[in-house]
């Protein structure tokens, strides 16, 4: 379907902590403490149906109250949950961050064993359903090996987000033991770049990612910018000023911006402005999804 977004990878219950004053290592901070539904996929899923997508969701839940809970808030956001499973037997993933003053996180724990049962004969029973997409969405919450049967079956331009530099690992062992070693983008933070590929610059990096078959590369630099490269293009984007309150989420809503920028047909340099405007807007509040994003888009 034209409009139509499928996005496949993890749902977890996030807890985040911000602090009011400087942070003390053993020390109890005063702060703010808040719970919601978060996880790269959803957040990314979540910034879609915001941004006026149909959006396909394809997760598993736990059989717990967290599970019911993020089940219930993926239902009201308007994400389509017919091709996602509840497994009753199975804790929710679950997110716990604590970012200092300045809105920074400064460590964040993930429990998400439950993504182990999305294999690649899970998302096989789904691939249809998911190639009658627009775009495909995937972070790599999912295994090397799911990610590889997405890299090559998924007839629909993919996505990938890296979520972690650990995880970020997998995306790449997947395009190098893939038979097509072709993907649409992957986009990926400084740090994650760097660590893949074992390279020393950014450039050298997205380069290097290029050359293993994706087509667009992204790399956040942070206040930095967007370093953006293809076969034909490398650019480095500056960021636009923006005062931070939590940066807990802004990578999933530039995903989400680029997706979104893609699908109207922008060139590049429009579509990074999208994606740069998308993320400042979850900068700008101290939930992961900014539920005004439209506006700033």
């Amino acid at each position: 379907m034209q409009n139509r977004v499928t996005v496949i990878g993890g749902v977890n219950m996030d807890v985040s902590a911000t602090m009011n004053n400087d942070f003390v290592a053993g020390d109890s901070i005063p702060g703010k403490v808040s719970m919601s539904c978060g996880g790269v996929a959803h957040n990314i899923a979540h910034n879609l149906c915001l941004l006026g997508h149909e959006v396909q969701f394809v997760t598993v839940f736990g059989g717990d109250v967290f599970g019911k809970m993020c089940h219930e808030a993926c239902m009201g956001a308007g994400f389509n949950l017919n091709h996602s499973a509840v497994l009753t037997d199975a804790r929710n993933g679950m997110y716990l961050c604590v970012n200092d003053n300045c809105g920074d996180m400064v460590a964040a724990v993930v429990d998400n064993d439950i993504m182990q049962e999305m294999t690649p004969d899970f998302i096989a029973s789904r691939i249809d359903a998911i190639n009658a997409s627009a775009m495909v969405v995937a972070d790599t919450n999912l295994s090397t090996e799911a990610l590889r049967y997405l890299v090559d079956h998924s007839t629909a331009p993919l996505v990938v987000d890296t979520v972690s530099t650990v995880k970020a690992a997998r995306i790449v062992d997947a395009l190098k033991q893939s038979s097509n070693r072709r993907m649409h983008t992957l986009k990926l933070n400084r740090q994650e770049a760097l660590s893949v590929t074992g390279c020393e610059s950014v450039q050298e990096a997205a380069l290097s990612l290029v050359a293993l078959g994706v087509e667009h590369v992204f790399v956040t630099l942070g206040d930095e910018g967007v370093f953006y490269c293809s076969q034909d293009a490398q650019h480095c984007y500056d960021a636009p000023s923006v005062k931070v309150v939590n940066t807990t989420g802004a990578g999933d809503a530039f995903v989400a911006g680029i997706v979104h920028g893609f699908l109207l047909g922008l060139p590049i340099e429009q579509v990074v402005q999208v994606g740069q405007k998308a993320a400042a807007a979850a900068l700008m509040t101290l939930k992961t999804v900014n539920s005004d994003i439209k506006k700033y888009i």
